[in-house]
């Protein structure tokens, strides 16, 4: 190679790592609560990173981490800038939030997509204005399936609930609980089977696909199941308001329009659907477990509890300022269209 050559080459190297370094990824770091396999990192965060990537070319993209702190703290987490982005469970932190009970209170018609869609929309509309996730950026908003009753005894009516050792997420499932009669035990969701197996709790609140994704085939055999489910469980992707500002406009407006929002919401409550799909098969294929659905004197039963319930959040949100009513309404109408 000549001297002539050999310049030539290395002015085109020299181009191209300028080129490179301009267009340089950003590598967000995801703190997350749940076990590796879990859908929340392997479906939910994980197709979050791929949305990502695709809207803005590779420019951003993400990375999970473990251990960072407990789930409570996950806020926090990303507010001190500890981590750039997070999922949260607005129960795990009473007192805190109360717009996004409005999402769990129980009746509500149609899988996890239509609920974490309506939900977005009516945060949009609604919610919103209680500036809940202050210092933060608000990603997603998600709900999981209907939330049902897992036991290591036999429930066969609403009677057989009453007095059971049960985990309660918090929340709204914390209100049903108590109308059910429950003894309540909160523990995070990572410790499920550790309190269960242990006879620390009979039994736990939570959606069917958690049979698999915390192993209740094994621990909590029986499952108690209320059509249309007790309660849902909200929960929130949050992002270091710092790092998206830290981003070239160009690609904020690309992920504001083409990622977060109703788009991550719809992809989050479809990985909730079928990971409660998933977990009935295994269930119903599973032969020491059973699967009881309420009959229709215990459902009506539960219908005045749930009016109870729903008649106590939506207090909440008409004294914390929001048109309660209209809410609750804009949810049922944006459920039936999804």
């Amino acid at each position: 190679m000549s001297k002539f050559t050999r310049l030539i080459a290395a002015s085109a190297l020299a181009i191209t790592a300028s080129m490179g370094a301009a267009v340089a990824e950003t590598n967000l770091t995801f703190s997350t609560w749940l076990p590796p396999t879990h859908p929340i990192n392997t479906g939910m965060l994980g197709g979050l990173i791929e949305m990502m990537e695709e809207a803005t070319g590779g420019e951003v993209t993400g990375e999970l981490k473990h251990g960072l702190a407990p789930p409570p703290a996950q806020m926090d987490l990303v507010m001190d800038g500890a981590a750039d982005m997070t999922i949260i469970f607005h129960g795990y932190q009473p007192g805190r939030f109360t717009g996004t009970k409005l999402i769990e209170i129980p009746g509500y018609e149609g899988n996890a997509e239509a609920s974490s869609v309506a939900y977005w929309r009516v945060h949009e509309a609604h919610l919103a204005a209680l500036d809940e996730h202050r210092g933060v950026k608000l990603v997603a908003l998600t709900t999981h399936g209907p939330g049902q009753i897992h036991s290591n005894k036999a429930v066969n009516n609403l009677g057989d609930l009453n007095g059971l050792k049960t985990r309660l997420g918090g929340g709204v499932s914390a209100d049903v609980g108590k109308e059910l009669g429950l003894i309540g035990i909160q523990v995070p969701a990572p410790k499920v089977y550790e309190t269960l197996s242990s006879g620390a709790a009979d039994a736990v609140a939570m959606n069917i696909g958690e049979r698999t994704g915390f192993k209740l085939n094994e621990v909590a055999k029986n499952v108690y199941e209320m059509p249309g489910g007790f309660y849902r469980g909200s929960f929130a992707i949050l992002m270091s308001q710092e790092a998206f500002d830290a981003l070239p406009a160009e690609v904020q407006a690309k992920l504001d329009a083409d990622v977060f929002g109703e788009a991550a919401s719809r992809m989050m409550g479809q990985v909730w659907d079928a990971h409660d799909a998933k977990a009935r098969a295994a269930t119903e294929a599973t032969a020491d477990n059973t699967i009881v659905t309420a009959s229709a004197e215990d459902q009506a039963a539960f219908a005045e509890m749930a009016a109870r319930v729903q008649a106590k959040i939506l207090a909440e949100l008409t004294e914390a300022g929001i048109d309660a009513e209209a809410a609750h309404a804009m949810v049922v109408s944006e459920m039936a269209a999804n």
